[in-house]
């Protein structure tokens, strides 16, 4: 299914008869099931605070504080609340507990309503930033239909965050809640991962996170930092995880790539010879291309070299702006600071990687393929002398750290080609904070940013060259190295430790 052309599929909501007496009678029981629950559900939320605490920095991980969230299933509405968010919209089956909710949360918006007919209750449009289904997929009728109805909140950049029990644990729970340990709620529901992923695909999304976690989710002092903190990390036994969890997009059509603007940094140090070639061979890209020169208090002619071209092509959009002489990170936000395009793009201004290929790069992300593409150079055969030897070694040893950390395949970590939406930006910047930034290259910012926001991150093979002017800037391999490590050990703590 092309992320191009997926659309949701149509709904169940004509289907009448047996089919509509089998719904409304489920969604009965569900809701009659909370409406004699009615305020006892506190007492159940406060005798197990432990979980819901960690419920709630689970989800506060994936949420950005100040967004657009749309929760169903919202049930007392604590959950919404905890997100901080700039406009808070909870839906739940039961008229009790939507009245709870909204005694408790009244700067929050409430209605009461079903997945399967969301379109039928008192629900303000979107688009919405995340639509969170925390423990309520197990209780739905229809969880197909459930989902195509989310769509009409939905944007290419809203982020359906789904948690459910751990199929695993169906037996414990069961018998639990025959001894009056757990609350004893309709869930008939027992989905495996691979089964939530199938659904939501069909439904048109994709899945862009998934994981399990807290393998001990009542309070047991002494055992919940080795278990959930440590057991529950690592491979082989995170599957026991109480929780299973993922983050998914929907696939919507991409507006024509003729429509995007394309802005292109080049940080510049000492690179005077290079200045012409790249103004020849940088490409124009949908709208129109800005090239931004970021000269980063160089030594030699480069900033003169600029201004000259910016004269001698007119009918180029070509900017010079200033670094602060603090590594190429610093140079690169400062480009995109004065940057106007909808799509930003990483140049390194030796062309050991050819900027004929960034059309390439633009065609992913205006397609929709990916939402941050990062290039790696170790697909193809490498010219002579383009990669050191330690280099090489050094940048598959970090590729295999973050593969295990981001859960995904990433071969290249260093390359100096990235590109990102100009709107997910400021989500990168604000993850450098979150990650305690040190990386005066900046590739491990975007990479560990990109992740942290649930961006889609694709990567795509470029041919890399050896440099025809000026010395290379990669020096002091060790400390680099190190400074990496340590980053790397943060981003296990912030992406994997949740």
């Amino acid at each position: 299914m092309s992320l191009l052309t997926c659309e949701p599929l149509p709904t169940r909501e004509s289907r009448s008869g047996p089919y509509k007496q089998f719904i409304e009678q489920h969604q009965r029981s569900v809701r009659d099931f909370y409406d004699a629950l009615g305020e006892r559900q506190l007492d159940w939320n406060e005798r197990f605070g432990y979980f819901r605490e960690r419920l709630n920095r689970l989800i506060r991980h994936f949420v950005m504080p100040g967004s657009r969230v749309l929760d169903l299933g919202c049930g007392t509405g604590d959950l919404l609340e905890a997100l901080g968010p700039s406009r808070g919209v909870g839906v739940d089956c039961s008229g009790k507990m939507i009245d709870l909710a909204q005694r408790r949360h009244p700067n929050l918006t409430f209605a009461v309503g079903y997945g399967e007919s969301l379109g039928e209750a008192d629900v303000p449009d979107g688009p919405y930033d995340y639509i969170t289904l925390v423990n309520v997929i197990g209780e739905m009728s229809d969880i197909g239909t459930t989902l195509r109805q989310l769509h009409r909140y939905c944007s290419a950049h809203t982020r359906i965050i789904i948690v459910q029990y751990n199929y695993l644990w169906e037996p414990i729970c069961r018998l639990a809640a025959r001894l009056g340990l757990k609350l004893d709620n309709p869930t008939p529901n027992w989905l495996t991962p691979a089964a939530m992923e199938g659904l939501l695909h069909i439904s048109g999304y994709e899945v862009v996170r998934k994981g399990r976690t807290m393998p001990l989710p009542i309070r047991i002092p002494g055992l919940n930092w080795l278990c959930n903190s440590v057991l529950g990390k690592m491979y082989g036994t995170r599957a026991l995880g109480f929780l299973s969890y993922c983050v998914a997009r929907p696939c919507v059509p991409m507006e024509a790539p003729e429509s995007y603007r394309c802005s292109v940094v080049v940080p510049c140090k000492n690179e005077e010879g290079n200045i012409d070639g790249l103004i020849e061979r940088i490409p124009e890209m949908g709208a129109g291309t800005e090239i931004i020169f970021v000269d980063d208090k160089s030594t030699d002619r480069t900033a003169a070299k600029v201004r000259t071209a910016i004269e001698d092509h007119p009918q180029r959009d070509i900017k010079l702006v200033p670094g602060p002489g603090q590594g190429k990170g610093a140079a690169c936000r400062a480009g995109f600071a004065a940057a106007s395009g909808e799509v930003f793009m990483i140049l390194d201004a030796d062309m050991t990687v050819v900027p004929e290929e960034l059309p390439a790069f633009f065609e992913a992300i205006t397609s929709g393929r990916g939402e941050f593409i990062n290039g790696t150079r170790l697909i193809y055969p490498l010219a002579d002398q383009a990669m050191r030897p330690l280099n090489i070694l050094g940048n598959k040893m970090f590729a295999g750290l973050f593969t295990l950390l981001l859960e995904q395949r990433i071969s290249d970590t260093l390359c100096g080609t990235k590109v990102v939406w100009s709107r997910d930006y400021p989500k990168i910047l604000a993850a450098r904070d979150y990650f305690r930034g040190r990386d005066l290259w900046g590739d491990y910012d975007w990479i560990f940013g990109a992740a942290k926001n649930n961006l889609k991150i694709v990567e795509l093979p470029v041919h890399y060259q050896e440099r025809t002017a000026g010395q290379t800037k990669m020096t002091k391999r060790l400390k680099n190295a190190w400074v990496m490590l340590r980053m790397c050990g943060v981003a296990l703590r912030k992406l994997r430790w949740i």
